[in-house]
């Protein structure tokens, strides 16, 4: 056998252990990035489960936004968020449960809105949790608690505020209500928690300032989600004159209370925080035609294309008349996070709530930003009115209940900013 036979034989056999050996041996293929886990802790079951799977809906297709172009970005490579769902059972206590399992399940951001004695309970648990363990720091985004408090003597550095206050929307609603000439007569009936609370007192003081001609005939706080039949505050709303009710009432103490007033006989208005969704404007029907008045940061019927694309994007996600509830302003939350996250290059809460104080979103024509000193984002506000579908400037209605909301003022960001009087602790 001539030497070069010799020799390629030997490299075979040699290259043939070799591919023997790299067939036993485990395959190591890359691992994706470990998502970025957020926790939504609301009311999933009980009287507000609907408000709870309405929020999950928004923030789920805000997500699925954000991962559909990648996720986001990270000097490690880009990471998918996770939304994951606490049930709070509508009760503080069981908030509290679900954020030491959320906690313990690794989210380091937390979701509520759905109430703002909730909120408040989770910012004092948040606020001991991250002064006892630094490693398990975890940030609390609101989306809805709108009591005052939470973001001036009650501020953290951990809590964020995407909605307008209740001060702030009691303000937009005065708007369109100092203009009222025939107004003369006024009740204020909420559910009897903070914010309630603070929605009525707000009430009370600007009537007095704007329109000191106008009389509080009744001023009534009901136990919050406990009242079945709302017909015994319906009489006494009817019986007192009243020409307006004003009210924060959401979900089913709101669907409850207007429909109560109607099957009354209530000829009056409504001015309202949550008057455009969750079943009012059909329990309400054709009384409610200029007469139901609602603030929001956005209503489907904002008069542009931008606006209109978005809506209809979001129906499209979810057809259901039922599953009709989108709020802009959860979308532009889970924006903003998505860009705190990449400018802070971090998961780590402090990097992020201090990359989060400087957000500034837009989404649909619609924009925010977020105002450090104390954590109160700052946005435009809507004062929408009550009408048929079809109606000049009502193109879509609410839940396929055939009535939408006129956009009837419009409060520029700089208008809607009030002062705070937050003397914020920071890490």
């Amino acid at each position: 056998m001539s030497s070069f036979r010799f020799i390629y034989r030997r490299r075979a056999l040699k290259f043939a252990a070799a591919a023997l050996c790299a067939a036993t041996l485990p395959v190591v293929r890359a691992q994706p990035a470990v998502p970025i886990r957020l926790a939504l802790v609301e009311s999933m079951s009980g009287t507000f489960a609907n408000t709870g799977e309405a929020v999950w809906r928004n923030l789920l297709w805000a997500v699925e936004r954000v991962n559909a172009r990648g996720g986001v970005k990270l000097p490690g490579g880009a990471r998918l968020l996770q939304l994951d769902r606490y049930d709070s059972k509508g009760q503080n206590e069981e908030a509290l449960s679900a954020l030491r399992a959320a906690v313990d399940d690794g989210a380091r951001i937390v979701l509520q809105g759905n109430s703002s004695a909730t909120a408040a309970a989770l910012v004092d648990a948040i606020e001991k949790n991250n002064e006892r363990d630094a490693s398990r720091r975890v940030l609390f985004l609101n989306y809805s608690a709108v009591d005052p408090v939470l973001t001036n003597e009650r501020c953290s550095f951990w809590h964020f505020r995407f909605d307008a206050h209740a001060d702030m929307r009691v303000t937009a609603l005065m708007e369109v209500m100092k203009s009222d000439a025939a107004l003369k007569r006024a009740y204020l009936i909420g559910q009897d928690y903070s914010f309630g609370q603070s929605v009525l007192r707000e009430s009370k003081r600007q009537l007095a300032m704007l329109r000191p001609d106008v009389q509080i005939v009744g001023e009534e706080l009901h136990p919050m989600g406990r009242v079945k039949d709302f017909a015994p505050y319906a009489s006494k709303i009817l019986a007192s004159g009243a020409q307006v009710v004003v009210t924060g009432n959401w979900g089913s103490d709101l669907t409850l209370l207007v429909k109560a007033a109607r099957e009354a006989g209530f000829n009056g208005s409504f001015y309202t925080f949550y008057g455009n969704a969750l079943g009012a404007p059909a329990a309400i029907g054709d009384a409610g035609i200029g007469r139901v008045v609602a603030v929001a940061d956005w209503l489907p019927n904002v008069q542009t294309r931008e606006s209109e694309a978005f809506y209809r994007a979001f129906r499209e996600r979810f057809p259901k008349p039922a599953d009709d509830y989108v709020h802009m302003r959860m979308q532009l939350l889970v924006e903003a996070l998505a860009q705190a996250i990449e400018r802070a290059g971090s998961v780590d809460p402090v990097a992020v709530a201090r990359a989060l104080e400087k957000a500034e979103v837009s989404l649909a024509g619609q924009s925010g930003r977020m105002r450090a000193a104390d954590h109160q984002f700052q946005q435009s506000l809507v004062v929408g009115v009550m009408d048929r579908q079809g109606s000049p400037g009502v193109k879509f209605d609410v839940e396929g209940s055939g009535y939408g909301f006129r956009v009837v003022r419009t409060i520029a960001a700089e208008r809607a900013e009030m002062p705070t009087s937050c003397k914020m602790q920071r890490p």
